[in-house]
């Protein structure tokens, strides 16, 4: 396959680090003397139906290495699934006649579980129509949700982000008496990331300075309950306990993962013979159920608040540029999807659960998404006993 050429695509939404990976695949490719050209699809997997292709080669090296510090999506995206080839090879056919124009012989696919899971039909399918791509998936989720794969790509930058996020807002409680705030964080079927961004807000709070005498004091700010898909809320008990923690200290803050209780607000609205909205994927369009509004009409009165702020962190936390850990991964990842694409391997590349974390390549079998957050970690449990 040499001189082969690269076609990578990006899916879903914005995160933190999908510039960050673009340019990690294309300084990883530009050291290979085995391939051609290096293309990137507009708007993803649509771009690459249509044919939509951008050729990267005009810029320069300096230029690309300064994309890992810009922040967005610079070769757009989209959530387009494409049908399944056992029902449907009409979208698959013309793909293969994409690649096969532009002498593609690698594909990297930077997503989510669904993303994967269409790198690998790619990879079977161009491969029994006798032109085989090597597809190399790239996770990407700010979610973190992907099994088996310990971190995914942007997660960690999400969590610092929201939390930054929050530490402006929760400023909000000096302006009445009976606040309650609801981060919304997201986080569809996993409550990873609401955990580790109030972890790591909770961890800004100790640098910050408070005057208890001027009624400026940590348990103010700090968070009073983290809700996540993986756990039960008990509405009636939490209201009791919260209704405490308002009567204490004037204001309650909750951290919400935007997926926990959603089947309960799904059955309330199909009982009420309300059409649940969802996306090409079948998933619940979470922005239009809006859980945290739905939460706050539950503890409101329950709590007497006097001001009620519900607030979504998502976008301003998975559009900031990568932190360098992220970096850091990015960097290591992209490099070894390079070498295992060239040596004619297909799979996804990531820090493998099932092997000590170690970075390697993942058969596409073993992948899916929506892995549920391990609640037994230590530091999960500190954090759920330190704010009772």
């Amino acid at each position: 396959m040499k001189n082969r050429n690269v076609l990578y695509a990006q899916s879903g939404g914005v995160t933190s680090v999908i510039n960050a990976t673009a340019a990690g695949v294309l300084e990883a490719g530009r050291k290979s003397k085995r391939i051609g050209k290096i293309f990137a699809a507009k708007n993803g997997i649509l771009g690459a139906l249509n044919e939509e292709i951008i050729d990267t080669s005009f810029e320069s090296d300096k230029e690309i290495s300064r994309l890992k510090h810009t922040p967005g999506g610079v070769f757009g995206s989209c959530r387009y699934k494409l049908q399944d080839p056992s029902s449907n090879q009409r979208e698959y056919k013309r793909l293969l006649d994409v690649f096969v124009a532009h002498n593609i012989g690698y594909f990297f696919y930077n997503g989510g579980g669904d993303s994967q899971d269409t790198a690998n039909k790619i990879a079977n399918f161009t491969k029994n129509m006798g032109f085989p791509v090597q597809c190399i998936g790239i996770p990407k989720t700010v979610d973190n949700d992907i099994v088996p794969i310990a971190q995914s790509l942007g997660a960690a930058t999400a969590a610092e982000q929201g939390a930054l996020f929050f530490e402006n807002i929760a400023n909000e409680n000096t302006t009445s008496a009976r606040q309650l705030i609801i981060h919304e964080v997201m986080g569809r079927h996993c409550g990873w990331l609401t955990a580790a961004t109030a972890r790591d807000y909770r961890k800004r709070l100790q640098d910050r300075e408070f005057y208890p005498e001027l009624l400026i004091s940590m348990d103010r700010w700090d968070v009073d309950a983290v809700y996540i898909p993986e756990l039960p809320i008990d509405l009636e008990a939490e209201s009791e306990r919260l209704k405490r923690k308002m009567d204490e200290k004037d204001g309650v803050n909750i951290f919400l993962s935007e997926g926990a209780g959603i089947e309960t607000i799904v059955n309330e609205m199909e009982a009420k013979d309300e059409e649940v909205p969802r996306d090409a994927f079948g998933h619940v369009r979470l922005d239009e159920i809006n859980p945290g509004l739905w939460y706050a009409k539950q503890f409101s009165n329950r709590l007497e608040a006097q001001k009620v702020l519900v607030q979504k962190s998502g976008y301003f936390a998975r559009s900031a540029a990568a932190n360098p850990r992220d970096l850091t991964l990015i960097k290591r990842s992209a490099t070894l999807a390079a070498e295992c694409g060239l040596s004619g391997q297909n799979g996804v590349v990531g820090l493998d659960e099932d092997n000590n974390d170690e970075l390697s390549l993942i058969n596409f079998d073993r992948i899916k998404g929506g892995k549920p957050f391990n609640t037994d970690q230590s530091w999960f449990q500190d954090m759920l006993q330190e704010i009772n």
